[in-house]
């Protein structure tokens, strides 16, 4: 069992304040947060170092780090359509694995402790990664209603069959209709059937770009959140990624179905699909948690770099420095990306919580001098500040060194499947 103490650590509160305490860790969970001296054989020291619940991706495409800058600086659907869905139909189990172990190895080493992946086929070998990395996943397949829909709706079936629940709890499954535009309403209609019956609940990219509303009321006739409620899929819980083009109306029916959003602010920069109304999400009580898409379309899967953005480009949306402060970027990471993910008691430093810790070394000269650590690590730091990483009470990762991968093997097999991908 996992026993072992950080000590005299400044530490991220809910509350968005810094105290400095002492963070008891028994088995998964956090035990006691204390005060004063403590002794003994199972003390991590956390003096110049900085406690934060684990970040949460809320979306993202593990596997796709093997295209990563494959191809660059085009409009979505060309992007998606000529360079990205012809290259994904030749990727093979082992590249799968490979590219989301590659994937494991970038998030760890940036305090990522959980995402929400969606891909496929073969996600059950990124599952497999997810258990031997000690990351938690919630994993989907992605599907699309046109080719083969019917076969990935049965894989999909089967990857909630044999893994929700896996590896300690730590593996979650959801079902994942791609998006409206590559699932016809009648065929979401069967995925709402099919994933109630299990109590799954949905990620669907929803809302990426202008384009995707403009078809969808030509062919439907209306909005695609006004399209999809009438599915089902919204009333079985749903993690909507983007939500860039949004109406009042449909912004309603997300506060009414209580649908988490994921923001990917880098993605949707890089794509030029817009900027997210996230404060007005805010501002209805909707939850908002961060994602980095995939390595494709970003190129990174640096959450840092995510909270970053999201305040900064608040305060640009809206011409008003306090939208987004930077405790509440860091609070959509974390906390409200674990409840984007349906996560209980995970994303925050807390009696009772699951021991999913991030630890940040303020000795580096973007901390100096260090008034306020949250406003550091939000505006200043960089993610090779991450220092130790924990999830469910086990070390990951401790003064840089992964504990539970191999990364120099994982490079050498990555480098080979990405090889034989991209070569002409």
């Amino acid at each position: 069992m996992n026993n072992f103490v950080i000590s005299n650590v400044k530490m991220f509160k809910t509350s968005g304040e810094v105290e400095t305490a002492n963070i008891h860790v028994s088995g998964d969970k956090i035990s006691k947060i204390s005060r004063g001296e403590v002794t003994g054989a199972n003390v991590i020291d956390g003096k110049n170092k900085f406690a934060t619940p684990g970040l949460v991706n809320a979306h993202t495409h593990a596997s796709m780090t093997l295209l990563r800058s494959y191809s660059d600086d085009k409009a979505l659907m060309d992007w998606l359509q000529k360079d990205i869905w012809p290259i994904e139909d030749k990727m093979t189990r082992k590249d799968i694995y490979w590219g989301a172990a590659l994937a494991a190895v970038e998030m760890i080493k940036g305090g990522t402790t959980a995402f929400a992946d969606m891909y496929g086929p073969c996600m059950e070998e990124v599952a497999k990664v997810v258990d031997e990395s000690g990351m938690r996943g919630s994993l989907s397949q992605g599907i699309i209603g046109f080719a083969d829909g019917e076969k990935k709706l049965a894989s999909n079936i089967e990857l909630y069959k044999n893994w929700h629940g896996a590896a300690d709890g730590r593996i979650t499954v959801m079902f994942g209709p791609h998006a409206i535009y590559t699932c016809p309403p009648d065929f979401l209609k069967k995925v709402a059937a099919e994933a109630q019956k299990l109590g799954a609940e949905i990620h669907m990219h929803m809302n990426e770009t202008k384009t995707e509303i403009e078809d969808s009321v030509k062919n439907y006739g209306k909005r695609p959140f006004e399209v999809v409620a009438e599915t089902g899929l919204l009333d079985l819980g749903m993690l909507a990624a983007h939500c860039v083009w949004l109406s009042d109306a449909e912004i309603d029916i997300i506060k009414a179905k209580k649908v988490r959003v994921a923001h990917n602010p880098g993605s949707n920069m890089k794509l030029a699909s817009g900027i997210a109304p996230v404060t007005k999400l805010l501002s209805k009580g909707v939850t908002v948690a961060l994602g980095t898409d995939g390595a494709s379309s970003n190129n990174n899967l640096d959450m840092l770099e995510e909270i970053r953005l999201s305040t900064l480009l608040a305060k640009v949306e809206t011409l008003d420095p306090l939208a987004v402060p930077a405790a509440q970027a860091l609070q959509m990471a974390t906390e409200s990306g674990a409840q984007a993910l349906g996560l209980k008691n995970v994303g925050r430093l807390e009696e009772d919580c699951k021991a999913d810790i991030v630890l940040w070394d303020t000795g580096g000269v973007e901390w100096q001098p260090n008034y306020n650590p949250t406003s550091l690590l939000v505006y200043s730091a960089n993610s090779s500040a991450v220092d130790t990483v924990i999830v469910d009470g086990k070390i990951l990762m401790q003064g840089r060194q992964l504990k539970t991968l191999d990364e120099e093997k994982i490079i050498a097999e990555f480098t080979a499947c990405a090889n034989r991908l991209t070569s002409k």
